[in-house]
């Protein structure tokens, strides 16, 4: 159910923006991202590399944009949505210990998500992004959602050489 809902995300962005990064003013309120003038797998490049770096292991990686085109037929759509689309999916030992510890619950949110992706009629421009984390609960359980949002504000400002 992580995947599909993760898919869901990433499919609910809308591209806009032109030029370098700039903030994109389409996303939904539960996502944030940039769009770059750059390569797909330059951008996916530096998003992987931005959460390894960090120590922190990418779990799954979903091809949202493969599934799309593969099953469109089969859904009575061919319409071409994306040109790449991926989320990559990590946890951080530290930051989920200690949003959980604050609130067990707060287990709905992990893994994170991030994502990127490419539409056919803007190619050349990558969004990438996250999934925000709604900072609900106790004060500690504020905080420690606030510092994953954080860690996933840093890695896609990395990944679009912000």
């Amino acid at each position: 159910m992580t995947f599909v809902r993760t898919g869901l995300a990433a499919l609910m962005i809308v591209a806009g923006a032109t030029g370098g990064a700039q903030a994109q003013s389409g996303l939904p309120e539960a996502a944030s991202g940039k769009t770059v003038e750059r390569a797909y797998d330059d951008v996916r490049f530096d998003l992987e590399s931005a959460i390894v770096n960090r120590g922190l292991v990418i779990d799954y990686v979903s091809h949202i944009g493969d599934m799309l085109a593969r099953t469109g037929a089969d859904v009575g759509s061919e319409a071409p949505i994306f040109t790449k689309a991926e989320s990559m999916l990590f946890c951080s030992a530290r930051l989920s210990r200690a949003a959980m510890e604050a609130a067990p619950g707060n287990v709905a949110f992990c893994p994170y998500a991030v994502f990127l992706y490419e539409t056919p009629d803007q190619p050349g421009k990558v969004t990438v992004g996250y999934r925000r984390l709604d900072e609900t609960g106790s004060d500690a359980s504020k905080k420690a959602l606030a510092e994953v949002n954080a860690l996933l504000a840093e890695i896609v400002a990395e990944a679009t050489g912000e």
